[in-house]
């Protein structure tokens, strides 16, 4: 039976869709660079960027392991957990070690810029402690989409980032998202993405379609009104080109959000002729395709 957990949430929380039946701790509030004009997740006035006090946090963990001493998998949120400092992590997990023993598995939002100062050493101690895998938005690897939406990272940061996770052992989710670009920029945005995944070989890969549930104004502002929506077969299109792009030894991919119209799994590189016989049969409009219908996009 679900039970609530003696958290204190600042809402709204968000999660990844496998974090679904994960203890949520909340040692963030918000994200601290959000300022990604295509991301509607922090923008509530009680969701402006800070951290929790560390006391509170670990009486949180204690309370917990009193209340739900069988969880197996916490979740750090919000956004942007990983901001916090080598040693603030450490105390966090080494207190999930001490109170839920029966913890196999923690996870976190990550942005590159966060493990600017962390070195190898200090992440592969928090893998050690607990810390198995983090998931980073990366959205794109070109750098004028990247400028454009205003990640605040470039090729290079991000690629060392999921670099630095590698060696300290922690396995990477990474997302990209579809559309991005919209028309214009679709080819760029497919092949330097598909350039970015190859030279870095993610455990995961994840792809969302470009979608807003308040309104495009904001984006399309950013883009100085360059910015063309692409039609369902022109997403099929760039979907292809990327898949088609990457050379993955053993990257386990989705591309399973509600946003999607067609449903994607399988491994790359084994899987990689299915997927892309997949999206052309989607794109040749055959009768033999799962496409979702509008109410099951729901986001």
């Amino acid at each position: 039976m679900w039970m609530m957990p003696p958290v204190n949430y600042i809402e709204p929380l968000f999660r990844p869709p496998s974090e679904a039946h994960s203890l949520i701790l909340q040692v963030t509030n918000g994200c601290s660079w959000n300022k990604c004009v295509y991301c509607e997740m922090y923008t509530a006035p009680q969701k402006k960027f800070k951290p929790k006090a560390e006391t509170e946090i670990l009486d949180e963990i204690q309370r917990c392991g009193e209340e739900l001493p069988h969880t197996r998998r916490v979740f750090l949120a919000d956004g942007d957990a990983m901001a916090l400092s080598f040693r603030r992590l450490k105390s966090i997990l080494e207190s999930i070690k001490e109170h839920l023993p029966m913890v196999t598995r923690v996870t976190a939002y990550c942005l590159p810029r966060n493990l600017k100062k962390k070195t190898v050493d200090e992440l592969a101690e928090l893998q050690s402690l607990g810390l198995s895998m983090v998931y980073v938005g990366v959205e794109t690897g070109d750098d004028e989409l990247l400028k454009l939406i205003d990640k605040g990272e470039t090729y290079q940061s991000t690629y060392d980032a999921l670099i630095k996770l590698q060696g300290a052992g922690i396995k990477r989710s990474v997302m990209v998202i579809n559309g991005l670009g919209g028309q214009a920029l679709s080819a760029r945005h497919a092949t330097q993405t598909a350039r970015l995944i190859n030279a870095t070989q993610p455990e995961y890969l994840a792809s969302l379609v470009l979608f807003f549930s308040k309104g495009d104004q904001r984006y399309k502002e950013a883009f100085s009104g360059r910015f063309e929506e692409m039609s369902d077969v022109q997403l099929f299109r760039e979907m292809q080109q990327f898949i088609q792009a990457l050379e993955l030894k053993k990257t386990i991919f989705r591309s399973d959000h509600a946003s999607n119209l067609l449903v994607l799994k399988g491994v790359l590189g084994t899987d990689k002729s299915n997927l892309l016989a997949q999206l052309e049969n989607a794109i040749s409009g055959a009768s033999s395709v799962f496409l979702r219908q509008s109410c099951d996009r729901s986001l």
